[in-house]
């Protein structure tokens, strides 16, 4: 059962939470969500509040939901949902229903945004930002080897309006 908690609350490394263990960016409805799983963002403190960030290449169908929607939730599982983590980051929920697939039990936040039950960490995020990656600033080799295809994230940035914790 999930506990609302203050974000100050957590101790997890946020390193091995992002970039290790990854997380699924969500966005939708209850009825119409889709999901996909990201080992990039960052979590800290802008415009006073606590806010994370998240990144998602043009041609991810979950842009199309997290452009829409005022909410989007980043959701942490534990090391026995991988198999299920990697369907969601190698399929397109353009032609699988990712969610059924993994056997994922949707949930609401109270503000509305999907979650998943299996999930041990939920941040329920409001959008407060989008930008595209302006190529001009980022270094070549960077380019060359995260953008060959010149497919440049959309940063989101989302106050963390609830913690939803196991």
């Amino acid at each position: 059962m999930f506990m609302s908690v203050d974000p100050k609350s957590l101790d997890q490394n946020v390193f091995s939470l992002i970039g290790d263990q990854w997380m699924l960016i969500t966005a939708g409805t209850a009825e119409a969500c889709n999901t996909m799983t990201a080992s990039w963002g960052g979590l800290g403190v802008l415009w006073g509040a606590p806010a994370a960030t998240c990144y998602i290449r043009p041609q991810r169908y979950t842009k199309e939901f997290v452009d829409r929607e005022e909410y989007f939730t980043l959701a942490f599982f534990s090391e026995e949902y991988r198999k299920q983590l990697s369907l969601c980051g190698s399929k397109s929920g353009r032609e699988v229903d990712k969610v059924k697939e993994c056997g994922f039990t949707v949930k609401t936040a109270a503000c509305g945004a999907p979650y998943f039950e299996e999930a041990q960490l939920v941040l329920v995020c409001r959008k407060r930002f989008a930008q595209a990656m302006d190529p001009n600033h980022i270094p070549q080799e960077i380019k060359e080897k995260w953008y060959p295809q010149e497919d440049y994230h959309t940063m989101y940035i989302g106050e963390i309006v609830e913690v939803l914790k196991k």
